[in-house]
């Protein structure tokens, strides 16, 4: 769906690239003293969807790149990784008919609100849905890129909007109109530039100083951001700031850990299957 950018492809960056940090896990995740990071900040708690919206926008026109077309599905695929994190869905046990992560259904676990809205209506999507659906179809449903007028019902809207409404509330963002000739826009630009820094340095130690070559000794959370960022196309804009040979490293790095196999990863003692199911359909598409 997306392919990871080589060094020639960046412009403007160095100088000009912003400062990058460390963001917050969230704790409706079950998570092992092992897979803590101890770096994390405490205040703010962001969900997986408001992280890559986070680093797909541009810091001071509070907008992602016209030229992205990933970044939608990719946050529809963060809704039903943090959802499976939060305990609430999973994937129906492999059978010998169905033992691809692609051909299993997503199961309802638990049904209890999550507190965000994004989530809680994907939830009641899923439950009231019969016949069950993969991830695949649920990321193309959630999307409304379906030909099935009945199936429209499921389409999230104004996903990016009330994410970024989200990043508002929680002091990340602010709002401003801006207009571009033809029409206005409303756009978010960044206003604690803090947590979005330490976001992007989480990341790119991930890859670099905190490297463990191995997906099932990381942070799932961790894990789970780097294949969402692939898969919108925002991977660049978390390593645009380093130099050229600590860019290459983690360009290689992560190009390496978004081509494993799925379906090896996701059998793997430990493995979050639902990670590793989100990047299959994206590899797919």
């Amino acid at each position: 769906m997306t392919t990871l950018t080589h060094r020639a492809r960046r412009t403007e960056v160095g100088k000009n690239s912003e400062k990058k940090v460390e963001s917050e896990e969230d704790t409706n995740q079950d998570r092992s003293p092992d897979n803590e990071d101890s770096g994390d900040s405490k205040d703010i708690r962001l969900t997986l969807m408001e992280e890559v919206l986070l680093l797909g926008l541009k810091d001071k026109e509070g907008y992602t790149s016209f030229w992205n077309d990933c970044i939608s599905s990719g946050l529809r695929g963060g809704i039903l990784i943090e959802l499976a994190m939060r305990g609430r869905i999973y994937l129906e046990p492999p059978t010998m008919r169905k033992k691809r992560l692609l051909d299993r259904k997503v199961l309802l676990k638990s049904d209890s609100p999550t507190g965000d809205v994004l989530l809680d209506e994907t939830l009641k999507h899923i439950k009231a849905t019969e016949p069950t659906e993969t991830v695949q179809t649920w990321i193309e449903l959630l999307t409304g890129e379906t030909w099935n007028p009945f199936k429209l019902q499921y389409q999230l809207r104004n996903v990016r909007e009330r994410i970024a409404k989200n990043l508002v509330e929680k002091g990340i963002l602010t709002t401003e109109k801006q207009n571009f000739l033809l029409f206005d826009m409303t756009t978010h630009p960044v206003t604690n530039t803090t947590e979005k820094q330490r976001l992007v340095k989480k990341l790119q130690d991930s890859v670099l100083e905190r490297w463990v070559n191995d997906p099932q000794r990381m942070d799932k959370r961790t894990l789970a951001l780097l294949v969402l960022a692939h898969s919108s196309d925002v991977l660049e804009n978390v390593f645009s700031s380093l130099t050229d040979d600590k860019y290459d490293v983690a360009m290689n790095r992560a190009k390496d850990l978004v081509e494993l196999d799925p379906e090896v990863e996701g059998t793997k003692h430990s493995a979050t299957e639902m990670i590793w199911a989100v990047l299959a359909a994206f590899n797919k598409s």
